[in-house]
């Protein structure tokens, strides 16, 4: 093994074994080369080992820390129902708690959201979907939610309406009714809409430099990319959202119910 990855090491089973807490600054550069009896380029090797794991930090001018784990996700396909049951409940009921609180344990305190609507024309892509003429006029929703002690978001999240659907409540077309209490189910069923199923379609790839960016990923960690299908009970789709998630703090968990024999 490599004195680098030999330093790696040593400085990983001490952040593992709670000797380097998540958020204390590791010494100087040089005083950490001394007490390891190594030469700063191989120390600054082995750090970038740990970056690359994510276990510490780098911030230019400031220091190295360990790193703070950040809130993970835990998204299960349970989450469709219990917004649909709460969808024709009271608003001081919906005002309670919503989806990313569902699958992240916060409080709606904990949480800082943001949201911006626009005009978009349907693509080849999105018509396909839709059922609908390429160009057909659309509400672009983009949705950035992150816990209040974390500068990155959850997700990142594009939702798609056909603009002349939900322009019969035209509530529904002004962001600055978000955050919408009982989300895009109670949306709907403000215009008479039930969702009879959700298809969502799951891949993983690597971000793109924007994405990780905007999500504070980390090199090497990988996004997990969910395009979400909402189809209502007339067989018609309703919305259509491409959601963009950490790889390194989402779990998706599906249960299915089996017939028994």
């Amino acid at each position: 093994m490599a004195k680098y990855e030999q330093l790696a090491d040593a400085l990983r089973q001490s952040i593992r074994a709670g000797q380097l807490l998540p958020g204390e600054r590791l010494p100087a550069e040089d005083k950490l080369a001394a007490r390891y009896r190594t030469s700063v380029p191989t120390l600054q090797r082995a750090l970038s080992e740990l970056v690359a794991e994510g276990l510490i930090d780098r911030r230019h001018g400031v220091g190295t820390f360990v790193r703070t784990p950040r809130r993970r996700v835990m998204r299960s396909n349970d989450r469709h129902q219990w917004e649909k049951d709460r969808a024709p409940r009271s608003t001081a009921e919906r005002l309670r708690t919503g989806s990313t609180e569902h699958d992240t344990g916060l409080e709606v305190t904990d949480l800082a959201f943001h949201a911006e609507y626009r005009d978009a024309k349907a693509d080849e892509d999105l018509a396909s979907v839709f059922g609908v003429a390429m160009g057909t006029r659309l509400l672009e929703r983009i949705y950035r939610t992150n816990c209040r002690a974390e500068d990155a978001p959850f997700a990142l999240v594009h939702s798609y309406l056909v603009h002349d659907v939900v322009a019969a409540n035209p509530e529904l077309l002004d962001a600055a009714n978000e955050p919408w209490p009982g989300g895009t189910q109670n949306q709907l069923y403000t215009i008479g809409i039930e969702l009879d199923r959700i298809e969502e379609r799951i891949t993983a790839r690597p971000p793109t430099v924007e994405e990780a960016e905007a999500l504070g990923l980390k090199k090497g960690v990988s996004v997990i990319v969910l395009r979400k299908i909402c189809t209502d009970i007339g067989g018609r789709v309703a919305e259509v959202s491409d959601v963009t998630l950490c790889g390194d703090r989402t779990e998706l968990v599906f249960t299915t119910p089996l017939k028994r024999w």
